[in-house]
């Protein structure tokens, strides 16, 4: 959808409640909306706030409020439509509600608060096991048991391979099941998250590699006089973000400890700047001695590209200002940062703040060294 020019037309949103199926919430509630504000965050869980105006006889004091419409763990989908075009911002549960009232009319506010599907994998605790699975297998088969909630596997095999060995080790399950699925991505180097949509009742749940290739999003112009579409863009590098990390493995038939060699990036983490910085600290991992060796390789090349990104960026922009609407988790451009730091980003996070009139984004952007490597930025 970030293709999608939204110009000067207004914003609407479109809310969707229920226990577990959706539908349209009444008119008055709607218009009852005073704000939204919804975040999106690679390899963490999506969280939301949503005010409403408590008008003492409106049908929220009256009726739904008292009746459990807005209770804990009630469903809540987010459509926002510009010009026609629709974009499924949130999907998600209310965990929290408050209520502000007031002496002064018009003042009195329902807030509610919440996160998005993925708390259902972090509600209940669980020990299981998983006999000749290899990690992308498991997750596989713990998303199964949410797809009640219209949630898709959109899960990657590793990138090294771990074949299953039952006779060696059998792999457990312990905690919740986010707590597990993400343990697994963070040993892969992998990322973890629900992406809502593309309709409503629908989210993707992505297992795998951040996505550092294909078409970028429209340009974050900063600094470009009537051209610029960003308020404001704040960098900064950190040198000693990087690490090189170091394991050895254990052969366990001879007992001999070897160095495993470090492992090319590139493959987890596309490079996006032309100069990558260097590591300035090295760690060594624990616990790789007596794992499988293509499980201690993974972990090791997990630890590396994790560490790589160090230069990030903070920003907001006006969605009608800029034109388009910036997704999180995807690639964008910058232009008028100066040298250093023009060029191609990771989007890591997005936050919508929706209020009647204005639609506002603050974000920030990630990559592992200055300099852009294409003179080209798409516009």
């Amino acid at each position: 959808m970030f293709d999608v020019p939204v110009g000067q037309g207004p914003v609407h949103i479109t809310l969707r409640m229920g226990p577990k199926l959706t539908r349209p919430v009444p008119a008055e509630v709607t218009e009852a909306l005073l704000s939204a504000q919804i975040t999106a965050t690679a390899g963490e869980r999506g969280g939301f706030q949503l005010a409403f105006d408590l008008t003492k006889n409106g049908i929220i004091n009256r009726a739904l409020l008292p009746e459990g419409f807005f209770d804990p763990k009630t469903r809540i989908i987010v459509t926002v439509t510009v010009k026609g075009t629709s974009d499924v911002l949130l999907d998600g549960l209310i965990v929290r509600q408050e209520v502000g009232a007031s002496n002064q009319p018009g003042h009195s506010t329902l807030t509610v608060t919440g996160e998005d599907l993925s708390l259902l994998m972090d509600l209940e605790e669980r020990t299981d096991r998983y006999p000749n699975l290899p990690p992308s297998d498991r997750v596989l088969a713990i998303l199964r048991r949410y797809s009640d909630y219209g949630i898709r596997p959109d899960v990657y095999k590793e990138k090294v391979s771990q074949p299953p060995h039952q006779d060696l080790r059998v792999h457990y399950q312990t905690g919740t099941d986010l707590q597990y699925v993400t343990e697994l991505a963070r040993a892969n180097g992998y990322t973890f998250y629900l992406e809502p949509g593309p309709t409503p009742g629908q989210s993707s749940a992505r297992w795998g590699p951040e996505i550092r290739l294909g078409i970028r999003q429209h340009a974050l112009n900063v600094n470009m006089d009537n051209n610029s579409t960003v308020d404001q863009l704040t960098f900064s590098y950190d040198g000693t973000a990087r690490e090189e990390p170091q394991a050895r493995w254990q052969d366990p038939g001879t007992r001999v400890s070897t160095l495993l060699p470090q492992p090319p990036i590139s493959p987890l983490r596309p490079p996006l700047g032309r100069r990558p910085t260097p590591a300035l600290k090295r760690r060594t991992l624990t616990g790789t001695a007596k794992q499988q060796r293509e499980q201690a390789e993974a972990e090791l090349l997990a630890r590396a590209a994790v560490s790589a990104d160090v230069i990030s960026g903070s920003g907001s922009l006006d969605v009608n200002r800029h034109g388009y609407i910036l997704q999180p988790r995807q690639l964008v451009g910058v232009r008028g940062a100066g040298r250093a730091y023009d060029g191609d980003y990771y989007v890591k996070s997005v936050t919508h703040n929706l209020r009647p009139g204005s639609y506002q984004q603050n974000f920030t952007v990630s990559r592992e060294g200055l300099e852009a490597r294409s003179a080209y930025v798409r516009p």
